[in-house]
C-alpha cells in the first residue's frame, strides 16, 4: 500500500515533537500524531528529539503548529456559538490530521487522495483508534468538491469552516484557483488556508528555510509551485467571492504565545488567510 506524501509524515512529526521538544505553553496539543506514524515515530520524530534547536526544525514545528492551532480554534470557536454538532469541519489535503480523532463532537470531513486514505485508514486502525471523520476519496483539483462532499453527507445549509493548509505551495496557480472555485461552489463557508511569501517578502530565516526546503521536496518529487504576496492573493480569492479576507503571519495566528523560551519563532515566509464565502 502506498505511503501518504513525504510532507504528510513530515508535518505529523512535527506536531508529534512539539509536545516533547518545545517548552510550555504549547501552541498545538497533538497526543495523536506519533501513534498514527506506527513504525515511523520514533525515525522520524528521533531528528527533533536529537536536534530540536536547529532552525529549520524548528521553523517545521513553529509553521505546522500554528496554522494547525489556528484552524482549529476558529472551528472550536464557531461550535461554541452555535450547536456543535450543526458546524462542519472540511479539512483538504488532510493528510495525518487528527482533528477528528481528538473532537467527536463535530462532524470532520477528510477529503484526501484515495491512495492517502487507505493508508490513514490502516494507521488508525493498527494504532487502535477509531476516527468517526466522513472520508472523502478525490483529487481536489481535478473532481467535484460538491458532489463529492454531499455524497459523504456534507449539508451545504449549515455553518462549514474548510481547511486547505499546507498544499497551495505544491500547486500552480492555475490549479488553486481551480480548486477555490470548486470550493465557492459550496455555498457558505469560511476558508483557512496557507501559502508561501516569495523571497522579497521573508525575513533572513524564513529565506534559510525556503532554500533549503524546497530543494529537498523538489528532490522528493513535491516541488513548490506557486507564491503569493498577501494582495495577490487577496485578489484571487475576491475573484472567487470570498469576503471579510483577513492575512496572517504566525505571530498573528498565534497571539500570546512570543516570545518563548525554546527555539520557536514565527518566521516570515508562510502566511494563512481567513475568508468567507457568503451565501
Amino acid at each position: 500500500m502506498p505511503n501518504p506524501s513525504q510532507t504528510a509524515l513530515l508535518a505529523a512529526a512535527a506536531r508529534a515533537a512539539h509536545l516533547e521538544v518545545d517548552h510550555e505553553p504549547h501552541i498545538l496539543h497533538d497526543d495523536l500524531a506519533a501513534r498514527l506514524l506506527g513504525d515511523r515515530a520514533h525515525e522520524l520524530i528521533a531528528y527533533h528529539r536529537a536536534h530540536g534547536d536547529h532552525p529549520i526544525l524548528a521553523a517545521a514545528r513553529a509553521q505546522t503548529v500554528v496554522r494547525a492551532r489556528y484552524a482549529e480554534n476558529r472551528v472550536r470557536d464557531l461550535a461554541d456559538t452555535e450547536h456543535a454538532g450543526a458546524v462542519q469541519y472540511v479539512i483538504l489535503g488532510a493528510g495525518l490530521d487528527t482533528f477528528a480523532l481528538r473532537h467527536d463532537d463535530i462532524p470532520v470531513f477528510e477529503v484526501d487522495l484515495p491512495d492517502t486514505q487507505l493508508w490513514k485508514r490502516k494507521a488508525i486502525a493498527d494504532a487502535g483508534l477509531e476516527s468517526r471523520a466522513r472520508f472523502v476519496p478525490m483529487d481536489l483539483t481535478a473532481d467535484d468538491l460538491a458532489a463529492n462532499l454531499r455524497d459523504a453527507g456534507h449539508d451545504p445549509n449549515l455553518p462549514t469552516v474548510m481547511s486547505w493548509l499546507g498544499v497551495t505551495m505544491y500547486l500552480t496557480r492555475d490549479a488553486v484557483s481551480r480548486t477555490l472555485r470548486r470550493i465557492a461552489a459550496l455555498g457558505r463557508v469560511e476558508l483557512i488556508l496557507d501559502y508561501i511569501l516569495p523571497a522579497h517578502l521573508r525575513d533572513a530565516q524564513g529565506e534559510m528555510y525556503a532554500r533549503a526546503v524546497a530543494q529537498a521536496a523538489g528532490e522528493q518529487g513535491e516541488p513548490w509551485l506557486s507564491q503569493y504576496t498577501p494582495g495577490e492573493l487577496r485578489e484571487t480569492l475576491s475573484r472567487h467571492g470570498f469576503a471579510d479576507i483577513r492575512d496572517l503571519g504566525l505571530a498573528d495566528a498565534a497571539p500570546g504565545y512570543w516570545p518563548r523560551t525554546d527555539s520557536l519563532r514565527p518566521m516570515a515566509l508562510l502566511a494563512l488567510a481567513h475568508a468567507r464565502r457568503p451565501r
